[in-house]
């Protein structure tokens, strides 16, 4: 069970690492370099939280098989937009909407084989 919920953070960490780096390349427009101060603070957390994620899931694939924990990682095309919502106001079709019940649906299906 606990490669599960190590599973699902690596998830969200990967979603919220996403909305971090659209943060960053914001930042990188504005200042036009990656040397600067600004640029490279911006930068250095999301760098920092896939590198924490990406040991995090070799942990998870020492202890369970990859075609069962993968399709988790379907989670975070909808973790990501949800936070580019809240962070940047984007908005969506409603066939967006549709996908999104579609992965989930194809999650609950690959999680039950």
């Amino acid at each position: 069970m606990i490669v599960y919920v190590v599973a699902v953070l690596c998830v969200v960490g990967i979603a919220a690492g996403q909305v971090l780096f659209k943060i960053s390349s914001m930042v990188l427009a504005e200042t036009g370099t990656f040397m600067s101060v600004k640029t490279l603070l911006a930068f250095t957390p999301p760098m920092f939280l896939y590198g924490l994620t990406s040991i995090a899931w070799v942990w998870v694939l020492q202890h369970a098989d990859l075609g069962r924990v993968y399709p988790l990682m379907a989670l975070a095309f909808v973790l990501v937009p949800l936070g580019s919502h809240l962070a940047f106001g984007e908005r969506f079709q409603v066939q967006y909407f549709v996908g999104v019940a579609l992965i989930m649906a194809g999650i609950i299906i690959a999680a039950k084989a």
